[in-house]
């Protein structure tokens, strides 16, 4: 599935190795298919007043939009 660029979103799941959780929210930059044929896209790792702690690589599978009876949190990453 495509997202369009500069999409805020939700990540779907843990994710480990960079320290970020399902809920964190992400903002999608580029769009780039793996030569095993999945998805994925580059994704800023966005701070509490909207600044880009990280860029980071999340397969499609990972994101999930936001939804309007959502409400943000905010967590400090270790």
């Amino acid at each position: 599935m495509i997202f369009p660029l500069y999409t805020e979103m939700a990540l779907s799941r843990d994710l480990p190795g960079y320290r970020l959780r399902r809920g964190d929210l992400v903002r999608l930059v580029e769009h780039h298919i793996a030569p095993d044929g999945h998805e994925g896209y580059s994704a800023e790792v966005l701070g509490a007043k909207g600044q880009t702690l990280a860029v980071v690589a999340v397969p499609v599978d990972a994101l999930e939009s936001l939804r309007d009876n959502e409400v943000l949190s905010v967590r400090a990453i270790a």
